[in-house]
């Protein structure tokens, strides 16, 4: 046995199902080891990046790390954005890069490049394998820092010699980690500053859906009657059909409504991650009271300074809060915050065209169930995504938004895909995030993996175009051209549809959405009265 096979049976051990990536010389032996593999299938990709956005997605749906594999220089440097995104959206990845041998890596070499300084300031943990004996526990250790909270990516880097050298060594055990409970004394504080309070708020972000506590949510705010928003990654955590629902909150233009957060005095941020949005914008002056409710503590800001943490398993952590409360907490008038969002059962909004924003999403939302999702790429529809598109579930709807690269969302749809393969999935890209991926579009052919790709067409780089005009009343390179969108998609074998009315819109999708291949839908949009322009 030799140090890939060994490798690839660590990896079986960690239970992988799946590697994205791309073949190269110095990753030969591993891939080899790779093709024996029963458990562990290879997934060739058509570029690096959609390699590491797929295992940054893959590991966000199934909170098991997702993995990515790249040769060595410009096949590492391609993952890297992918790898930085998965980092600064907690998603647990585990990216594994070829270098050359160890007798050319200490001086100039063809296509070596220093890897492991390039990754480490975008990784928790990264390492070398130096010696073959190293090589169970460096894979334990990649895929156990992975996953802790705070989630995010890992990476190791495998030199050729390395990867070819014999090896007698056997997986390490995998003990799974668990979280404290929270103190009893920090409960005691919570409760007391809920007694006091007079319009408190929940504020719920990815934190709540990655440790899995949503039903944990509902029952204490429903306990309590306190009205809960979500970040733009906390969508789903509570069904936007609760009565004590409010929409999702997270744009940064400072004349956006900051909702009933305008008028909270104490406010109950659970899973919440300064990366998602930061507290400067809704908490300013700092005068509102927080209790931090989290797996870790609390990262310090100048305006996010909790009366008290609550650290520790988060289900848990709120259910002993909701065991200290027999009736509601203060009432106050929080409905009024409730402002109208695509439901289900609405009629649609200004149905016209070009589609506008809140048509496009009510019209989204009737076609897909409340288990099926929906992946953002980043843009202006990022922003309609996340304050107009109603979230049932948690994890149906994917959102960038620590690193928010664009690019992400067709290759994160094929993960999407593999993870909840009896879901529908739509990916939901602007004309500009689209073509920097989209040549996933033949992998997801490859792969069986039969998702929608609804490409918003504008010819315009559109969230800076806005923030231009709002900015200088003018506009600067962000104007393109684009190629015939349903004759892209059929060159690469696969249907596709360009809708011409609004009256088009939903039947479309529902035609594309019952086909068992991946399949487009060009759709003209107009951005031009979206309240999402105030990003």
């Amino acid at each position: 046995m030799n140090v890939s096979d060994l490798f690839v049976r660590c990896l079986e051990n960690e239970g992988v199902r799946y590697v994205f990536g791309l073949p190269g010389e110095e990753n030969l032996d591993l891939m080899d080891a790779l093709s024996r593999s029963d458990q562990v299938k290879f997934v060739t990709v058509r570029h690096e990046q959609g390699a590491a956005f797929m295992a940054n997605v893959y590991g966000r749906l199934s909170t098991f790390p997702g993995v990515c594999l790249a040769t060595l220089g410009p096949g590492a440097t391609n993952l890297i954005t992918g790898v930085a995104d998965a980092q600064l959206d907690r998603a647990p990845l585990v990216a594994i890069t070829g270098q050359a041998g160890r007798d050319r890596i200490f001086k100039e070499s063809h296509q070596f490049l220093d890897v492991m300084a390039l990754f480490r300031p975008v990784t928790k943990w990264n390492a070398r394998v130096e010696l073959p004996e190293t090589v169970p526990e460096i894979v334990r250790k990649g895929f156990r820092v992975a996953r802790m909270e705070k989630p995010g990516a890992t990476h190791i880097e495998l030199p050729e010699d390395v990867a070819a050298a014999p090896v007698d060594a056997a997986p390490l055990p995998i003990r799974r980690t668990t979280y404290p409970v929270a103190r009893p004394e920090s409960i005691t504080r919570a409760t007391g500053l809920l007694r006091q309070a007079e319009r408190p708020v929940v504020l719920a972000g990815n934190g709540v859906i990655r440790r899995q506590a949503a039903d944990a949510l509902a029952e204490f705010a429903e306990r309590l009657q306190v009205p809960v928003l979500t970040t733009f990654m906390g969508k789903g955590a509570l069904d936007y059909r609760n009565p004590l629902s409010l929409p999702a909150m997270g744009l940064h233009s400072p004349e956006a409504s900051l909702g009933a957060l305008a008028e909270a005095d104490l406010v109950v941020a659970v899973g919440y991650d300064l990366i998602e949005w930061a507290p400067g914008i809704w908490n300013p002056d700092g005068r509102r009271a927080i209790i931090h409710v989290d797996s870790t503590a609390a990262e310090l800001d100048r305006n996010y300074l909790p009366a008290t943490e609550v650290v520790g398993e988060i289900g848990e952590s709120l259910r002993a809060l909701a065991k200290g409360f027999d009736h509601p907490v203060a009432s106050w008038d929080w409905g009024r915050f409730r402002q109208p969002v695509a439901r289900d059962d609405e009629r649609a909004p200004n149905p016209s065209f070009p589609i506008h924003s809140e048509f496009l999403m009510h019209q989204l939302r009737q076609v897909l169930a409340d288990e099926d999702i929906v992946i953002s790429d980043v843009g202006v529809h990022k922003l309609w995504v996340a304050t107009r598109f109603p979230a049932a579930q948690p994890n149906t709807v994917v959102i960038p938004n620590g690193l928010a690269s664009m690019g992400l969302a067709v290759p994160g749809a094929v993960a999407a895909k593999l993870v909840h393969p009896d879901r529908k999935v739509v990916a939901v890209s602007g004309d500009g995030g689209f073509m920097m991926n989209s040549q996933e579009l033949e992998t997801a052919k490859r792969l069986g993996t039969a998702f929608v790709t609804v490409v918003l067409v504008d010819d315009h780089y559109g969230i800076i175009e806005l923030n231009q005009k709002r900015r200088f009343g003018r506009t600067f390179g962000v104007d393109f051209q684009n190629p015939d969108f349903v004759a892209y998609a059929a060159s690469f074998g696969l249907p596709a549809f360009a809708v011409e009315s609004a009256s088009d819109l939903q039947p479309t999708l529902r035609k594309a959405l019952n086909l068992d291949v991946p399949s487009l839908v060009a759709v003209p949009v107009d951005n031009s009265q979206s309240p999402a322009a105030l990003s």
